[in-house]
């Protein structure tokens, strides 16, 4: 999942077709330049045999606003290399107040950070 969540970040749209489970892949994926992926958060993860789960969410940042992409996802294990299959998602608006701590994660105010 980390490394899926860097080759978002990173724009490595081939790493993540490969990563995807052949039968699930699709052709291609949407431009998303102008989204800013800033941090991930591993919320629960569990496996049993070669098959995994990841509860995840994933911070980033699109037209200067913040927002939260939280998932439920399955993996597989296919010749010793986990592939994504699916998941479940939501996406929500983060609102930091001037006090608050920066989604970015940098422990800062918002107020003198990011936002």
């Amino acid at each position: 999942m980390r490394s899926r969540f860097s080759a978002f970040a990173l724009g490595l749209s081939d790493y993540v077709l490969e990563t995807w489970h052949p039968d699930q892949r699709p052709a291609s994926l949407l431009d998303d330049s102008l989204t800013e992926w800033v941090r991930l958060e591993i919320l629960s993860s569990q496996q049993q045999d070669d098959a995994g789960q990841v509860h995840f969410r994933a911070i980033f940042r699109e037209n200067n606003r913040w927002n939260a992409l939280e998932e439920d996802s399955s993996f597989i294990r296919t010749a010793g290399r986990w592939l994504y299959v699916d998941g479940e998602t939501a996406v929500v608006s983060l609102k930091p107040g001037r006090n608050a701590d920066c989604p970015c994660g940098s422990g800062r105010k918002a107020k003198r950070c990011c936002c």
